[in-house]
């Protein structure tokens, strides 16, 4: 085995040709960007398994909660009944409040979905404005 000019560093095939070099170096560098794809991809699926859990166990304590609010709703409306003498006066009140917690979430939710920009107006006027250069570069 040789060793280059520049120092002791060994030479396998001091006659290779400059297309042989630059094909080993274009195989190394596609091995090189595989091997970061795969380890992204690996990286991404460990993330992903890990946010479907914790959203499985936040639909799981939004199930808990409706559980919750509905066990003690009725345990309002049965107090109230109690304390009315009237059952169904308990649960009306309790129904009527329900009722307005959903007009109010109804309403704010209209109103946020109203604010919404149905297109990204900001990248259309950039687009509008590339594409006015681009002209002008031809002219």
């Amino acid at each position: 085995m040789t060793t280059s000019e520049r120092g002791p560093y060994p030479v396998d095939q001091p006659d290779v040709s400059v297309g042989d070099l630059v094909g080993r170096l274009t195989d190394d560098f596609g091995s090189i960007v595989q091997s970061h794809i795969k380890l992204a991809k690996e990286e991404i699926t460990a993330e992903v398994k890990k946010a479907g859990r914790g959203a499985g166990m936040l639909g799981g304590s939004a199930l808990a909660g409706w559980i919750a609010a509905l066990l003690l709703s009725f345990a309002l409306a049965w107090g109230l009944a109690e304390f009315f003498d009237e059952p169904w006066l308990g649960f009306l009140i309790v129904g009527l409040i329900w009722g307005g917690a959903a007009a109010w979430l109804f309403l704010s939710g209209r109103r946020q979905l109203q604010e919404v920009e149905p297109l990204p107006e900001q990248t259309i006027e950039e687009l509008k404005e590339d594409q006015k250069w681009l002209t002008e570069q031809k002219n």
